[in-house]
């Protein structure tokens, strides 16, 4: 049975979450140790940073910034021109492009800064997508993966030592205690909480016809490329408060578009925009955890004081785990027809990937679904 924090609504069934004696989760108290941190000193150190990887990159940029368009990558940008940075932006394009996503890329390059777009072989891409989705219940798995090689191949390519990525998940969301206080990411990092759910990228070679040079975008660079250039990426989240509401509203100052209703799956407007794919993501999580986007976004307000507990609850009993019959406005049948998938298929494999201890099932073992194909959770009074 499910078990909640005392303080957010997260399950125990989150990867990584760990819970103290007091029933609190390991984010909830990384945010509570937010309040001992030096903020004024932890600026310092990272202009300190910045002037030290700036003689390093030899007059090119003083940095990259890795950037889909989304409200925090658009925060980043912002506050490193706010600080006389010269970012290079660089875009791992997304697995399918919405016309959101794409208008808010615009808008990053229109804040005056340099960006590089690199769109990795779509039908290549097309392959990742099913064989993630079918293998580990991940249809965006080549695009984690993406995210955090193709800045970094980037830096190497460039010469800029330099990476600054946005918040640490493991801090933001909950993990292991050294991971969360971590403020640099390295090839560890990714291969531990980067999103590879047990598959390596050079075990997809060979499967429907990927080759070799088909998964470059997707490899890590090697030591020494790395040790060559001095590429190091930290977290810009470690040196200045991070909040995605907050990142959300000083976005839409500067041009960030939104979606015209709350996203589906979600509770808000201004957020996951970019992919049209990201709604089967959200709901497999859902599958295998008993949690979405919606539970997510809902611990972050309420650990900020913007909503209490009953608040949150109701919140999430209204939008977390809805079929996904769309997304963005765009059919699910549309979404998955590049996969070569029915939607009949794609019940089926949610059906497999579907926790069958967190889901009601009738006296054969079927799972109950509501009319809308929804599932409907077993009731946990420790919410």
């Amino acid at each position: 049975m499910l078990k909640y924090c005392v303080r957010c609504v997260m399950p125990n069934s989150k990867p990584d979450l760990q819970f103290d004696k007091l029933g609190v989760c390991s984010a909830c108290r990384s945010f509570e140790n937010r309040k001992e941190i030096d903020w004024d000193g932890r600026k310092s150190q990272f202009m300190a940073l910045v002037e030290k990887y700036r003689s390093m990159a030899k007059g090119a940029w003083d940095c990259i910034v890795p950037v889909s368009g989304g409200k925090d990558s658009t925060y980043q940008v912002i506050k490193l021109l706010q600080l006389g940075l010269n970012p290079l932006c660089v875009t791992a394009t997304t697995c399918d492009l919405s016309d959101i996503g794409r208008k808010n890329i615009d808008n990053i390059k229109n804040l005056g800064v340099d960006l590089v777009e690199f769109s990795p072989n779509p039908v290549v891409r097309r392959k990742l997508n099913r064989i993630g989705l079918t293998k580990v219940g991940d249809i965006s798995w080549p695009e984690h993966v993406g995210i955090f090689t193709i800045p970094v191949r980037a830096a190497v390519q460039y010469g800029v030592p330099l990476i600054v990525w946005g918040e640490n998940s493991q801090n933001e969301y909950g993990g292991p205690a050294a991971a969360a206080g971590n403020n640099v990411l390295n090839r560890r990092w990714l291969e531990e909480f980067g999103g590879l759910l047990g598959m390596r990228v050079e075990d997809m070679i060979g499967i429907e016809g990927i080759e070799a040079k088909h998964i470059l975008p997707y490899l890590y660079p090697s030591d020494e490329e790395l040790a060559k250039v001095g590429v190091t990426g930290v977290f810009l989240g470690y040196y200045f408060p991070w909040d995605g509401y907050s990142n959300a509203l000083i976005s839409q100052a500067y041009g960030l578009t939104t979606f015209s209703a709350v996203v589906e799956g979600s509770c808000v407007n201004y957020e996951n925009l970019d992919n049209y794919q990201t709604g089967i993501h959200d709901y497999f999580k859902f599958l295998k955890y008993g949690f979405g986007r919606a539970t997510d976004i809902a611990c972050l307000h309420l650990r900020r004081g913007r909503l209490t507990r009953e608040d949150a609850m109701a919140i999430i009993k209204k939008h977390d785990g809805q079929f996904p019959w769309s997304y963005l406005g765009r059919p699910l049948k549309d979404i998955l027809a590049p996969l070569d998938m029915s939607v009949d298929d794609f019940i089926e494999l949610c059906d497999k990937f579907t926790n069958k201890k967190i889901f009601m099932r009738d006296e054969n073992g079927l799972l109950l679904k509501k009319k809308d194909g929804s599932l409907i959770k077993i009731t946990d009074d420790n919410k």
